[in-house]
């Protein structure tokens, strides 16, 4: 089930609004003039419009034509002054004629934040009141029905709307509501790490959380089991899909929301961080006519991402490309995707033995989890397939060892692996605002003397924090990888089970640690020497004696 973030309003005036465009036939065709700077605005005007309902209609109320006195039409800034649905709506819910005027985007957003400062703490508070310790005692008493009516009340459903709507702004990956014994705790994590935000009263979670669950198509009644839902809604007129997770805790669900806006996201390997001998040895890796070529990191290391670009720079139309994905985050143009669908019998495995019935030339399996899975990739790539996937493992050539202990003959996997990439994501320092400092003393005997000398005359970069980065001095991420492409002397040590060292000790001149592609970024000024730390492994103690 799919739902919109649509807010409600607790009362929309039973009137005929006269506007400046009411029947598309009858509108005038008035010129639109747009603004070159912030205009004044009236708080009165913002007023007749709710915060929500100004965010989705991207349109805001800032004064009246003649002075609040004359009785003028509403002026209504709208980065789209074409949007005459959006304008009929503002007019009917303001009870007044309007006059639509074209704003730019950053004038748009200083209009928004003069005149609706409330963010969901704030509302939360108006709704929590001086609170409610018998509700906080007792929350499991509280029964389906009682949860039903708590969750659709209008105010309650706009703040949830205002919560998912905040974290779109802020470039959340996601939101995290985390009940504890006395607090709801809510987080969006930002650029990968997980930022507080000022909690909702906590007799308000059986609320906020029985009404995600009714936007996600879930069961409200089932509070002891996990459950997995989606959302899908439009925001500033894209399309935003959000998958939810829930799990019963100590003191009540936590709540996951997977925040997936595909027009956030470039699928580009240079716009991924990628620099151009790595995308040079992808390239390879992407020309190749059949074999298996393998994505590694950890949850949330940006392995699908990785493997979307490849599949874009990939596409063609004389090619059929299909995937199979649990779930399909981002719809691809011109690529079959399939999603696993357990309860109904589709599995990794089951969906790719239906794929080769397909005639595919290229394939993505979302993830290798077992043996009958690897298995079947091993021998689709042997059969003339090129094969992308992902793997759970630490590095590059940890993916052989990891494969091999799945059951997979070595033989086999040596005859057809031809790369392996593996990666993690830092946050991107803020081009706007980097600034040189010496390289910090502790970080000094974290770093080997080759990592040291990529830092020219000893300095590093640090985020001084601007506008442009709320005052972080970060903003997005970049990737530190390490590609291992396999050649003939890694295919005889596979063969013998080789292990991960004696692996590294074959591999090409083109190799290179997540580690030293991490400093050699943070030296340039792309990251941080402690983003770099926190994401990768310190070198081997031998050569950081070295």
């Amino acid at each position: 089930m799919t739902t919109t973030l649509e807010p409600t309003q607790d009362a929309i005036p039973r009137m005929n609004a006269e506007s400046d465009h009411t029947d598309a036939a009858a509108r005038p065709a008035q010129p639109i003039a747009p603004l070159t700077q912030k205009p004044g605005s009236d708080s009165a005007a913002a007023a007749l419009l709710p915060a929500e309902q100004a965010v989705r209609l991207r349109a805001i109320p800032y004064g009246f034509e003649g002075g609040r006195e004359s009785g003028g039409r509403l002026l209504v800034a709208m980065m789209d002054a074409e949007d005459f649905v959006a304008g009929d709506e503002v007019a009917v819910c303001a009870g007044r004629a309007i006059r639509r005027v074209a704003v730019s985007r950053e004038i748009f957003a200083e209009l928004m934040r003069e005149l609706y400062g409330i963010t969901a703490a704030q509302m939360a508070a108006r709704l929590g009141g001086g609170g409610d310790e018998e509700l906080v005692s007792n929350l499991e008493a509280i029964e389906a029905d009682d949860l039903h009516r708590m969750a659709e009340q209008p105010s309650l459903i706009n703040l949830v709307n205002l919560i998912i709507l905040e974290a779109i702004r802020a470039r959340a990956s996601d939101v995290h509501v985390e009940p504890f014994e006395k607090k709801l705790a809510v987080k969006y994590r930002i650029d990968g790490v997980l930022v507080e935000q000022e909690p909702p009263p906590k007799q308000l979670q059986p609320a906020i959380t029985s009404r995600v669950k009714i936007m996600a198509g879930m069961n409200i009644a089932e509070r002891y089991a996990p459950q997995d839902g989606h959302i899908s809604l439009r925001f500033e007129g894209r399309k935003i899909d959000i998958r939810v997770s829930t799990v019963p805790t100590l003191y009540g669900e936590s709540v996951v929301m997977r925040i997936l806006d595909k027009e956030a996201i470039t699928l580009d390997l240079a716009t991924l961080g990628m620099r151009q001998r790595d995308r040079d040895s992808m390239q390879k890796l992407i020309d190749l006519p059949h074999g298996m070529a393998l994505v590694t990191g950890p949850t949330g290391s940006g392995k699908t991402t990785t493997l979307y670009a490849a599949l874009t720079k990939l596409y063609d139309p004389t090619l059929k490309i299909i995937t199979i994905e649990d779930p399909v985050e981002y719809e691809l143009a011109g690529v079959n995707q399939i999603p696993v669908n357990p309860k109904r019998g589709l599995g990794f495995a089951d969906g790719l033995r239906s794929i080769l019935r397909q005639d595919p030339d290229v394939i993505m399996v979302g993830e290798i989890r077992d043996f009958e899975t690897a298995e079947i990739s091993v021998r689709a790539a042997l059969t003339g397939h090129l094969l992308f996937s992902t793997l759970h493992t630490n590095n590059a050539a940890s993916a052989v060892g990891r494969l091999i202990d799945m059951g997979v003959e070595p033989f086999l996997l040596a005859s057809v692996l031809e790369g392996v990439l593996a990666q993690r994501l830092g946050r991107r320092m803020c081009q706007s605002c980097k600034t040189p400092e010496p390289l910090p003393e502790v970080y000094r005997h974290r770093l080997t003397a080759s990592e040291k000398a990529l830092f020219e005359g000893g300095m590093a970069w640090k985020g001084a924090g601007c506008e442009k980065c709320s005052g972080k001095g970060m903003r997005g991420r970049v990737g530190f990888f390490e590609l291992m492409l396999t050649n003939s002397a890694l295919r005889q040590a596979m063969s013998k089970r080789a292990g991960t060292m004696d692996l590294i000790k074959l591999v090409g001149p083109e190799y290179q640690t997540m580690r030293r592609d991490g400093v050699m970024k943070a030296a340039s000024g792309l990251t941080t020497v402690d983003e770099v730390l926190r994401a990768t492994q310190d070198a081997d103690e031998a050569e950081a004696a070295a």
